[in-house]
């Protein structure tokens, strides 16, 4: 098996309402809060740079303009920037990738959260020739003690399989590289990433890596106070 050739298009998922970091995410779109000296978005958008990547896709929805405005075509963050506008409420993950398919024209794209905070080296990752989904996967934090997945280490990358619950499982980190074909059939509506994964794993073709360094899912007041007092930390790391 080999793995096919270097990214260089990633999307940045940037259109949920941020429910539960309101009233903050009543004027600032969840992307752009800040954690340290840059907003969540602008750590990607860096990371991206710096791993090789040209082309991003943002989607949006949620005071998308402001994101829109605030990062522009990207020229001064030293890459090429798209966006895939949403309706109203947006379409969850799998159903706002299909969405943006048109702008992700290449066979094989990463996607990250765009709500994360996370020092992953973006420029290691890759996919197998016969895998339609590369995940990583972190420990499972103290908020999500029971795990998304498990995995098969007789596999090198391990296999990704579905949650055991008598074994070792681990938490999705919200970082991802996919075949586009993943997604092609897909109808362009409103559709959760979950069904997709487990169709894939039962077809064996999910991988996924475990990553123990810095992350934090920004998703309640208390993760954003947890993360802003981790920076700043030293800079990117491998895994």
């Amino acid at each position: 098996m080999t793995k096919t050739r270097r990214m260089t298009t990633a999307m940045i998922l940037a259109a949920g309402r941020g429910q539960r970091l309101r009233p903050l995410t009543d004027t600032i779109p969840k992307p752009l809060i800040k954690v340290g000296p840059c907003s969540l978005v602008e750590h990607h958008l860096q990371a991206l740079q710096e791993a090789g990547f040209t082309e991003i896709v943002i989607n949006l929805s949620h005071l998308g303009e402001k994101i829109s405005e605030y990062l522009g075509d990207g020229e001064r963050f030293g890459v090429k920037i798209r966006y895939s506008w949403e309706p109203p409420g947006a379409l969850e993950t799998a159903g706002g990738i299909r969405h943006a398919l048109e702008l992700l024209d290449t066979e094989q794209f990463l996607v990250l959260n765009g709500d994360i905070r996370c020092h992953l080296a973006l420029k290691n990752l890759s996919l197998l020739d016969d895998s339609a989904m590369h995940l990583i996967l972190v420990p499972n934090p103290a908020d999500h003690t029971g795990g998304d997945f498990s995995l098969d280490p007789a596999f090198s990358p391990a296999r990704l399989r579905i949650r055991n619950p008598n074994g070792a499982t681990y938490t999705f980190s919200g970082i991802g590289v996919y075949k586009r074909s993943v997604f092609q059939g897909l109808l362009d509506r409103v559709q959760p990433l979950a069904p997709i994964i487990t169709q894939n794993i039962r077809h064996n073709l999910a991988t996924a890596e475990i990553y123990r360094g810095h992350w934090f899912d920004i998703g309640t007041p208390e993760r954003l106070k947890a993360a802003r007092e981790a920076e700043p930390v030293q800079s990117i790391e491998s895994h």
